[in-house]
C-alpha cells in the first residue's frame, strides 16, 4: 500500500467552498432582511458558478472526478448497498457516494435555478424573474422554499454516511478530502494536480454567471 493524491485541488476547493456557501445560504435565507437577502443572492450566484464548474470538471478533471469513472449503474449501486458491511474501501467515490453527489448537485441546481426566477412579493426578485409571468415566478418561489428542506435532508444523510464509514467501517473519508491523499494499492497512479485547469474553468463559470445575472 502507498499514500497518493486521489482528490486534486479543484475537487477539494469545490467541496469545501460549496459546504460553506450552502450553510451560508440557508442561514441568510432563514433570517431574511434587505441586506441579508442581498448576501443570500450573491451566495446563490457563487453556488451556481460552483455547480457549473463541477459539471465541467466531471468531464475534464482528474480520473476520480470524472462522472464516467464514478457514476455506477443501478444494478451495481444496489449490489454495493446490499454488501455494504463487507465492501472494502474505494479509491474515489463508491456507488452510494456517487448517488449522493448526483442527488446533491441536482437539488442544488434546482435551488439556484428557481432562485433566479423567484419573487417573494416583499424583499427580493430574482434577476431573471422578468422573463416569466408573475404566477410562474411565484410557483418557482414555492419550489425554492420547499426544496431547501430536501437539501437539508440530503446534507444530513451525507454527513451521517461519513460518520458511518468513519466509526463503523473504519474508512476515513474526511481526511482525503482535506489533504487529497489516501492509502491505495501500489499499482495505482496518483491523480494529476490540475489546479491551473481548474482555476481557468472556475473563472469561466464565474464569468458565465456574471453575464447571466447582469445582462439577461
Amino acid at each position: 500500500m502507498k499514500k497518493i493524491l486521489v482528490w486534486d485541488l479543484p475537487v477539494r476547493v469545490f467541496h469545501w467552498a460549496l459546504l460553506v456557501l450552502v450553510v451560508f445560504s440557508f442561514v441568510t435565507g432563514t433570517l431574511g432582511g434587505f441586506t441579508i437577502m442581498d448576501y443570500h443572492m450573491w451566495s446563490g450566484y457563487a453556488i451556481l458558478a460552483l455547480i457549473l464548474f463541477r459539471i465541467g470538471w466531471g468531464f475534464v478533471g482528474g480520473s476520480n472526478a470524472r462522472f464516467a469513472n464514478f457514476i455506477a449503474s443501478p444494478a451495481r449501486t444496489i449490489h454495493y448497498a446490499r454488501t455494504l458491511r463487507s465492501a472494502g474501501p474505494s479509491v474515489g467515490h463508491n456507488p452510494l457516494g456517487a448517488l449522493s453527489i448526483v442527488a446533491l448537485l441536482l437539488s442544488l441546481a434546482v435551488q439556484v435555478a428557481t432562485g433566479l426566477f423567484a419573487n417573494d412579493d416583499i424583499l427580493l426578485e430574482g434577476p431573471l424573474a422578468h422573463l416569466v409571468s408573475y404566477d410562474t415566478s411565484r410557483w418557482l418561489t414555492g419550489i425554492h422554499e420547499t426544496n431547501r428542506w430536501i437539501i437539508v435532508a440530503l446534507v444530513t444523510l451525507h454527513v451521517a454516511a461519513i460518520a458511518y464509514y468513519q466509526f463503523i467501517k473504519r474508512d476515513n473519508l474526511l481526511a482525503p478530502m482535506i489533504t487529497g491523499r489516501k492509502e491505495v494499492p501500489d499499482d495505482l497512479a496518483p491523480e494529476p494536480n490540475n489546479w491551473l485547469r481548474g482555476a481557468i474553468l472556475l473563472a469561466a463559470t464565474g464569468g458565465i454567471v456574471y453575464l447571466l445575472v447582469t445582462y439577461v
